[in-house]
């Protein structure tokens, strides 16, 4: 099996390399079962995310930060509130003590995980903002606050919200100009996705520098281990296109599993 994942090994080459049909191939694959494993480590910082094969398959995980091991996961056709509290629990459940959760502030996720220091995503709070502003803004708001999202990853909180709160400043009206819409005949904000962008920021604030105020605990600013670990699962999975959804979740668990006998 770890050749099969591992070693990038397809089940032709696996059938010639011992001399076996590659029915055997698959028979023995089909044969592994991959044991639940729960960490010794029991104080951790809980990376959430999800990622997808299509459109109806994907798996949300839980992932410590400290010791860079899968906690926990659930095989989905969506990312949702419900199954993150499912895998929270799960844990809380099995002893371990969450010092912090860092995710990619997706609606509700804040209130729903109030009782937990939260840090989102910074470079998911970055690509919100672009997404408004695109990657060529005209606007000269939109090109100076792009110049100042930009250094959210790399700066440190004072900084930050000191040169935000004079952009917002700097742009108060602008921001505030409405025209009357030709087709409603309604009054409308003018500059909606300049508006939209500096809101999110405002909206998110609280949980950008979750990790600056507890510099202590040592809480990642950004969900960059999982989603690294994602990008490798799934450069070795392309390797093996047509398999089974049995196949893929038996493939994912053992690659999650060879992850945690590493640390």
């Amino acid at each position: 099996m770890y050749e099969y994942i591992f070693d990038k090994q397809t089940i032709i080459q696996l059938s010639a390399r011992y001399k076996v049909s590659e029915r055997t191939i698959r028979r023995e694959l089909n044969k592994v079962q991959v044991p639940l494993i729960i960490s010794s480590q029991k104080v951790v910082v809980v990376l959430m995310d999800t990622t997808y094969w299509g459109r109806n398959f994907g798996v949300s995980v839980l992932k410590d930060a400290y010791s860079d091991c899968v906690l926990w996961r659930k095989y989905v056709k969506h990312e949702t509130l419900a199954v993150y509290q499912e895998g929270v629990d799960w844990l809380e459940n099995n002893g371990f003590y969450i010092e912090g959760i860092v995710c990619d502030g997706m609606r509700g996720i804040f209130k729903q995980f109030s009782k937990y220091r939260v840090q989102m995503c910074q470079f998911h709070q970055v690509a919100i903002i672009i997404r408004y502003l695109t990657n060529n803004p005209i606007l000269q708001a939109s090109k100076e606050l792009k110049i100042i999202v930009q250094t959210l990853t790399k700066s440190d909180k004072e900084s930050f919200i000191g040169e935000f709160n004079e952009w917002c400043l700097r742009w108060y009206d602008f921001l505030k100009e409405r025209h009357i819409d030709s087709i409603t005949g309604k009054s409308r904000y003018k500059h909606r996705r300049v508006r939209s962008a500096c809101l999110s920021i405002k909206r998110n604030m609280p949980y950008l520098w979750t990790w600056y105020d507890n510099i202590d605990i040592k809480i990642p600013n950004t969900n960059n281990a999982i989603e690294g670990m994602f990008s490798d699962l799934k450069n070795k999975l392309r390797n093996h296109n047509g398999m089974s959804i049995k196949h893929k979740q038996v493939f994912i668990d053992k690659f999650f599993m060879n992850i945690f006998n590493r640390k």
